[in-house]
């Protein structure tokens, strides 16, 4: 007696198979990038499309260019910032007074000490 599953051989949600005829890919080119430590990547991309000057090396992480005689070299990360140093980019030392005057000026009057 068979066992009741008709769809042996294949698996949920598998696309039935196109044939060969019916597409076909589009084409393509190789486009080479070197990294600081000699590793060459190789990137299929698409004819028409326009390569990006710089790529991550998949090996080391590293910065990787086109030119292989001179690659770029790291990149360097803006260092972190504190707020105060983003609210001292913005205001002097004397508006900062000024604000915070009228800041504990608003506090004590709330609280009536003023």
């Amino acid at each position: 007696m068979p066992s009741g599953n008709v769809i042996r051989g294949s698996r949920i949600g598998s696309a039935p198979e196109r044939p060969a005829e019916r597409y076909e890919p589009a084409p393509r080119r190789a486009v080479t990038y070197w990294c600081r430590n000699g590793h060459a990547t190789e990137i299929r991309m698409a004819v028409d499309a326009e390569a990006p000057p710089l790529w991550d090396c998949p090996r080391c992480g590293l910065p990787a260019g086109r030119d292989a005689e001179n690659p770029p070299g790291r990149s360097r990360p803006e260092p972190y910032k504190t707020h105060l140093a983003y609210v001292k980019e913005r205001r002097s030392e004397e508006e900062g007074a000024a604000i915070l005057a009228e800041a504990l000026a608003a506090l004590r009057r709330r609280r009536g000490r003023e």
